[in-house]
């Protein structure tokens, strides 16, 4: 199947583009690559050493004789996202090129603006790409257990049955997204449905909870494969940033009371989840929504995960609690369901199992390069402070 994997370079579209390749499917990757200037403007870079783009490519040929095409453009660019569809013609979309971090969303003005500009454009531009050029075209689209927020109730796959005033109806979910990026992700989903509604479009929408790790059977073929491990507090998701305190010494940061409750998943479940809504893909005019996680934990659960794993190589790992610099519940109810992806064939991997191998392991191979400014908090939800960093709108390379 010919697939273009949108934001193919980034953390989890690198990992999916070679899982894909290595499972017979024709792909390119197509980025403008600004995660990695983005890097810069945060003064900051990816704790395991990251190859650049064509070197990427060029190993992935050598390790396994399969080509990988690597497009350089902008979603924002219609006359680039026209040709490229009428060029590709491609059978399926998985469409990751989005600014992926909420609390780099929250800054300030401007990285807000940025966001759901580049965010909602792009996928705009997708859908009227797919409408007009490859109207069988499957879109994966990546978004975010965020969409859904905390509700004090049972969260669905995407829909709910509603009964009000005597009459019944499935409905798409309550969104109470908490971030400006999370709102992109809403806006994202609303827009998917429309064009099923209206055009006839296939899409498969995947609300991902947080993923972690690095490594997949194909990452770990040459170095040059290497995946991303952010660990700064903008990109660094908590997991990551719990292991690089803990292999360096400093105190894990838990923020406020720890009872924040996410939904977690390895990175080799994202890309085989992919797999699955590719190989299995919606009907024509239906937007499935599927909950793409395998486990919850609080983040005082994951710290004390850490602590014990730490302990078993060796090392005194301890908690700190910080003022919690976001705007979020502390302690509230979370139970959301995740079956789809499991009825159709995923088997997951699970954290106890991984912990050691793809996270705390790679964290103290590589400690020597982590910048100690980068594992504190600096930007705060309620001010859009952040210290030391210059307040610019990110390019693409």
């Amino acid at each position: 199947m010919k697939v273009l994997v949108l934001g193919g370079d980034g953390y989890c579209g690198w990992p999916t583009s070679l899982h894909l390749s290595e499972a017979g499917h024709e792909v390119v990757i197509v980025d403008n690559f600004v995660r990695r200037t983005i890097d810069h403007e945060l003064k900051a870079e990816s704790l395991t050493p990251i190859a650049d783009p064509q070197e990427r490519v060029r190993a992935w040929r050598e390790v396994s004789g399969q080509s990988i095409g690597l497009e350089y453009g902008d979603l924002l660019d219609w006359e680039f996202v026209s040709d490229l569809f009428v060029r590709h013609q491609p059978e399926a979309v998985v469409h990751f090129a989005e600014q992926r971090a909420a609390p780099y969303s929250m800054i300030d003005r401007r990285h807000a603006v940025y966001t759901q500009h580049n965010n909602v454009i792009g996928n705009l531009n997708v859908l009227f790409a797919i409408n007009e050029f490859a109207p069988e075209c499957h879109l994966v689209k990546l978004g975010t257990m965020g969409e859904y927020g905390y509700p004090n109730i049972d969260i669905e796959e995407g829909y709910i049955e509603i009964e009000h005033n005597g009459r019944k109806d499935t409905l798409p979910y309550p969104k109470m997204p908490g971030s400006w990026y999370h709102l992109t992700k809403v806006h994202d989903s609303h827009n998917i449905h429309f064009a099923c509604r209206i055009w006839g479009l296939r899409a498969t929408d995947l609300n991902q909870g947080i993923v972690y790790g690095t490594v997949t059977p194909q990452t770990e073929k040459d170095f040059r494969l290497a995946n991303r491990f952010d660990y700064e507090e903008v990109f660094g998701t908590v997991l990551n940033r719990f292991c690089v305190q803990a292999a360096i010494g400093h105190p894990l940061t838990v923020y406020g009371k720890g009872g924040q409750t996410r939904g977690f998943l390895d990175i080799r479940d994202t890309v085989r989840c992919i797999e699955l809504a590719i190989d299995n893909p919606a009907e024509r005019g239906e937007m499935r929504v599927f909950n793409q996680f395998t486990e919850q934990f609080s983040v005082g659960q994951l710290a004390e995960m850490v602590v014990d794993a730490a302990g078993k190589l060796g090392r005194e790992a301890t908690i700190e609690r910080l003022t919690n610099p976001r705007v979020e519940k502390e302690e509230h109810y979370y139970n959301a369901a995740h079956t789809k992806l499991l009825d159709l064939g995923l088997e997951p991997h699970y954290l106890s199992d991984s912990l050691l191998d793809s996270l705390l392991n790679i964290a103290i191979e590589y400690k020597e390069r982590v910048d100690t400014d980068h594992v504190l908090p600096s930007v705060d939800w309620r001010t859009g402070k952040r210290d030391n960093v210059p307040i610019e709108e990110p390019t693409a390379l």
